[in-house]
């Protein structure tokens, strides 16, 4: 088995009430074939991107991700370059490029089979500034700094996250700042309980990474959302 680290959180528990894990929301998705710990990480296979788009896609989403209310919160310039580490089929990514049209968005996940649906969805959508990156277990192969790295349901797959992360500072451009958004111990959708990772043990790894907390936004109900920016000294 090879360690999933890098694909978004939701597809594997995106369920609620009486709907088993695996849905999103009230809608039932086909349970994941494989999930497994490696490392740190809660580890995760997402091989089929068609499938996998029903429920990353799903407008029903947008009621308790809030993406707009997210990336509004972001301040993002029409220039800005963006990296979306755990970009999955795009629901993130697709809203930023529109956001940014004179500047760059890297898409980056580690399964090559969500960067062709990246592809062909930046094809189809008319997302000239999208492009698709592969990732690694050890590092987010970004080809250039950007302004942010948007992190949405992906910090718990990481391996090694402190490590991962002081490696990462040198992506990030002067004043560059890092989001993270993942699952409240309480939240419906996430991972099992014993995976969900507390923010302020969040805080506490990026602040040995190198990094220090700069705004906490809480209008998620179900999420916490974090961004820090790399210590100038």
């Amino acid at each position: 088995m090879r360690s999933v680290m890098i694909s978004i959180c939701v597809a594997f528990v995106l369920a609620i009430g009486s709907a088993r894990l695996g849905g999103l929301l009230a809608q039932t998705t086909p349970e994941p074939q494989t999930h497994y710990k490696h490392g740190q990480g809660y580890q995760h296979s997402f091989e089929n991107a068609e499938k996998w788009a029903k429920a990353f896609d799903d407008p029903a989403r947008d009621a308790w991700q809030k993406p707009d209310e997210v990336l509004d919160a972001l301040h993002l310039q029409r220039t800005d370059r963006v990296a979306d580490l755990g970009a999955g089929t795009g629901y993130f990514s697709a809203r930023i490029a529109k956001l940014v049209p004179e500047g760059k968005l890297f898409s980056v996940d580690i399964e090559p089979e969500m960067l062709r649906h990246l592809r062909e969805r930046a094809r189809h959508e008319n997302l000239g500034v999208l492009v698709p990156i592969l990732a690694s277990t050890e590092s987010a192969n970004l080809p250039e700094p950007v302004d942010l790295i948007l992190v949405v349901d992906t910090y718990h797959h990481i391996d090694n996250r402190v490590a991962y992360f002081s490696k990462l500072k040198a992506s990030l451009r002067p004043n560059g700042r890092l989001a993270i958004v993942d699952f409240k111990a309480d939240s419906p959708e996430g991972p099992p309980p014993e995976h969900r990772i507390p923010p302020e043990k969040i805080t506490s790894e990026l602040d040995t990474a190198g990094y220090t907390i700069v705004a906490t936004h809480p209008f998620l109900a179900r999420q916490y959302f974090l961004v820090f920016q790399a210590k100038t000294s």
